[in-house]
């Protein structure tokens, strides 16, 4: 096992080599790159980042196909949609268990917030006493899906029932975090990316047990917390750029 100084030194190569230009060509995070509007930036990397499960060039194919039914143009097709154009979208495939209909409501959910505020980082502000983004992202998750039930209410998960929230934390770490590779956004100015986790998935998940950063065999809330609490000794202003040094480690099989 690696002593906390020689993995703090391995993990920063390995964000440094994999937080590149060149990470964006094979990564969901290129959807909201073809943008430079921020509400465009926020919507595209939403939609991109809620189905991210699974092959990642699949996920770009699929995500592509929300860009054509939106005409290229997120934002305005959020603000000035028509109920025929919904209604013609309603029986469309998506993305595996992201159908149409989920597209519909999400698009109805947007349009809603987005006539009510500015940007979606209104709707992630952190309290004052807050240290991470538990309680925010539940606020979001409250604002966004309304009370009524509905089907795609599971695309939104929940980290109060103990999940990992590995795509909402993703889509978190394009939006807030900010330095100079280009890689990651930084858009949201007003929140502080040294409150950022990780995205706990398969690859990150075993990667970190592999290194004795975490102990917990679950991708779950409680596994983000332990590694927050490790990642952050390593950088506390940047916790979250050990995302790409996971990730990295992970698709490349570096470490098996």
């Amino acid at each position: 096992m690696l002593k906390f100084e020689e993995l703090k030194i391995f993990l920063d190569e390995k964000a440094d080599q994999y937080n590149h230009p060149d990470f964006i060509e094979n990564d969901p995070i290129q959807i909201p790159h073809r943008f430079t509007l921020k509400q465009d930036i926020e919507i595209a990397g939403f939609l991109a980042a809620t189905i991210s499960w699974g092959n990642r060039k699949a996920i770009i194919k699929s995500a592509e196909k929300m860009l054509d039914i939106m005409g290229n143009a997120p934002y305005d097709f959020v603000l000035n949609h028509s109920e025929k154009d919904l209604k013609s979208i309603e029986n469309k495939s998506i993305h595996r268990t992201f159908n149409g209909e989920d597209f519909v409501y999400f698009m109805k959910q947007f349009s809603r917030i987005y006539h009510e505020n500015q940007s979606l980082e209104s709707l992630f502000r952190l309290h004052e006493s807050e240290t991470s983004f538990l309680h925010s992202v539940e606020r979001f998750r409250s604002s966004f899906l309304g009370a009524e039930k509905h089907r795609s209410h599971k695309h939104v998960s929940s980290p109060y029932k103990n999940s990992s929230t590995k795509r909402i934390i993703m889509f978190l770490r394009w939006m807030v975090r900010k330095d100079k590779r280009g890689v990651d956004f930084g858009i949201w100015e007003n929140t502080g990316q040294q409150y950022l986790s990780i995205p706990l998935d398969v690859h990150t998940g075993n990667i970190s047990r592999k290194l004795g950063l975490i102990s917990r065999t679950q991708n779950d809330w409680k596994t983000v917390e332990e590694l927050d609490a490790v990642i952050r000794k390593f950088n506390e202003n940047d916790p979250a750029k050990y995302d790409f040094a996971l990730f990295g480690l992970g698709v490349t099989k570096e470490l098996l």
